[in-house]
């Protein structure tokens, strides 16, 4: 699934080619993704005008002239800049045709992916209950703290929930635990603050240098180019079970916390 880095790394991408310009044609060829993307939207959206692309936690935003498009990639999706001469693939369901000849392709094979709208001066509920951004001043040390105080769940589950900070996945969160030296399994209210302030560091300095590197290579993860991601290659602890620690040698251990797998030197990670 593509994480924070990866969606970032998405806006930057596809913004130089929606920003300033107008929304000529919404073409849906496939609208029962995860929830059926509105009919009234291929009315609606043209002729108004990108003003911004954002994100919020792992949600694509497109600000226009009435609201925002809410673009969420699912389990497999991808936005590709492509011209509107290119073949249309068999998983390309939504394309924003803008004023300057671009189309903003959306594909997506497993069709978890979501397409919605946000009209002015509201909040859509998917995002009424979201935790403040990892990369944001509300994401400090003490915010940490109370939310893991008196806390028995896991320390690596309590950053991975939403209503927590939002867009540390299982990638990240595994990585920055790492760096902190703290064991995904430990209880969150069983951390000291000087460690959930290490944690907090770590958090914020590997997503911003993911996000610098392109984001996380994937199977099924493209850029808004259609170039992948490169941090994959740099990772300590995700995806590398029985692999010795790149810092002191250390066969890596796996566990499952809250159904997902967990992977961490039992010798750096305590």
């Amino acid at each position: 699934m593509p994480e924070l880095p990866e969606v970032e790394t998405t806006c930057r991408g596809i913004a130089p080619y929606t920003e300033s310009q107008t929304l000529s044609e919404f073409i849906v060829r496939q609208p029962q993704l995860r929830w059926p993307i509105p009919e009234i939207l291929c009315d609606q959206l043209p002729g108004q005008k990108v003003h911004r692309v954002r994100r919020r936690a792992k949600y694509i935003l497109l600000e226009m002239d009435h609201g925002e498009l809410l673009i969420h990639l699912g389990m497999s999706g991808s936005l590709r800049v492509v011209t509107v001469d290119e073949p249309v693939g068999k998983h390309d369901h939504v394309d924003l045709v803008m004023s300057n000849g671009s189309v903003i392709r959306f594909c997506d094979p497993r069709r978890f992916g979501t397409v919605l709208w946000q009209a002015s001066q509201s909040i859509h509920p998917l995002l009424q209950t979201l935790g403040p951004e990892p990369l944001s001043d509300a994401f400090n040390t003490d915010y940490l703290y109370g939310c893991c105080l008196g806390r028995k769940q896991s320390i690596k589950q309590r950053i991975m929930d939403n209503h927590v900070v939002v867009g540390v996945g299982n990638i990240y969160a595994s990585e920055a635990l790492f760096a902190a030296g703290i064991d995904p399994r430990r209880a969150a209210g069983r951390i000291s603050k000087k460690r959930l302030d290490r944690l907090v560091q770590e958090v914020k300095r590997i997503l911003d240098y993911a996000i610098t590197r392109g984001g996380t290579t994937l199977r099924d993860f493209v850029g808004g180019d259609g170039k992948p991601g490169y941090f994959q290659q740099e990772l300590y602890v995700y995806g590398r079970k029985d692999e010795l620690c790149k810092v002191c040698n250390s066969q890596l251990k796996e566990v499952r916390l809250g159904q997902r797998s967990s992977v961490y030197c039992p010798s750096c990670q305590r």
